[in-house]
C-alpha cells in the first residue's frame, strides 16, 4: 500500500486502517472475516465528505440559497465523481475484492470504487483527525472546486461528458491541445478529446480550459461513440 500513500502524499500512522479501506465485502465474507471490510468507514467518509465540501461551499459562494448549494455539492459527491477521483489515484489497483467480485470486473465498477474513497476518507479521519483529512481533501478536490468557482452557474460539459462515458467504460477521456495560435494577448487554442482511441470532438477557445470545454460540449452534441457502436453492432 505504500505506493496509494504515495499517491495521495499521505502517511498512515495506523497502516490497520487503510488495510480495512481496501477491503472489500466479498473478500470479508469468503475470508470468513465479516467484521472486516470497508463498510463502516464507507459510512464515516460519506458524512466527513460531505461536511468538508459544504463547508468549503458554504463560504465559497456566500450568497447562494441552500438550493444552489446543494447541486454544486451534488456535483462533488456523486457516485460517478467520487469514482473519478478514485480512478484519478488509480484506487482501484489497491482495492482487495473476493475471487467473484474479482471476476466480474469489480476493480473497475463505480460502485466499488465510489465506497472504497469515501472508505479511504474515513480512514484518513480516524487516523489523522478533521484538520488533517480537511486538507487531504481540498487538495484532492482542488481542480473539481476551481471549476466551479469559475462557473457555478454553467453546465459543467468536462463533467458531463466523463459521466456520460464512464457509464459505459471506466476509462475517462482524456484533453489534448493541439495548436496555440496568435499573439500572446489574444491567443487561441484548438483541443480535441479523445475516448479510447476515439477522436470525439474539437474545440476552439481563448484558454486551454475554454477550448477543452468547447471540446466537450461538441462531442456531447456529436455522440460519436453511439455511431461507433452502432456501426460494429451492425457489423
Amino acid at each position: 500500500m505504500e505506493s496509494l500513500e504515495s499517491r495521495l502524499d499521505y502517511k498512515f500512522r495506523n497502516s490497520l486502517l487503510l488495510a480495512e479501506a481496501m477491503t472489500h465485502p466479498s473478500l470479508a465474507y469468503e475470508s470468513q472475516r465479516p467484521h472486516f471490510d470497508n463498510q463502516r468507514l464507507e459510512f464515516l467518509g460519506d458524512a466527513v465528505l460531505q461536511l468538508i465540501l459544504t463547508e468549503d461551499l458554504f463560504k465559497m459562494f456566500p450568497d447562494f440559497p441552500e438550493g444552489k448549494l446543494t447541486k454544486l455539492r451534488s456535483r462533488l459527491v456523486s457516485r460517478r465523481a467520487l469514482a473519478r477521483f478514485a480512478l484519478a489515484i488509480d484506487l482501484g489497483s489497491y482495492v482487495l475484492l473476493g475471487k467473484g467480485e474479482e471476476a466480474t470486473g469489480g476493480r473497475r465498477r463505480v460502485s466499488t470504487l465510489a465506497d472504497a474513497f469515501e472508505a479511504l476518507i474515513g480512514a484518513v479521519y480516524l487516523d489523522i483527525g478533521f484538520n488533517g483529512a480537511r486538507e487531504l481533501v481540498l487538495r484532492l478536490f482542488q481542480s473539481e472546486i476551481e471549476a466551479l468557482s469559475g462557473s457555478p452557474e454553467e453546465r459543467n460539459p468536462k463533467g458531463e461528458l466523463q459521466e456520460c462515458l464512464q457509464a459505459i467504460q471506466p476509462e475517462p477521456p482524456e484533453y489534448q491541445i493541439l495548436s496555440e495560435t496568435g499573439p500572446d494577448h489574444r491567443k487561441v487554442f484548438q483541443a480535441q478529446v479523445v475516448w479510447r482511441g476515439m477522436v470525439l470532438a474539437l474545440g476552439r477557445g481563448k484558454s486551454k480550459k475554454e477550448a477543452e470545454a468547447r471540446a466537450a460540449g461538441e462531442a456531447l452534441r456529436a455522440r460519436v461513440w453511439e455511431r461507433e457502436s452502432e456501426i460494429k453492432g451492425g457489423g
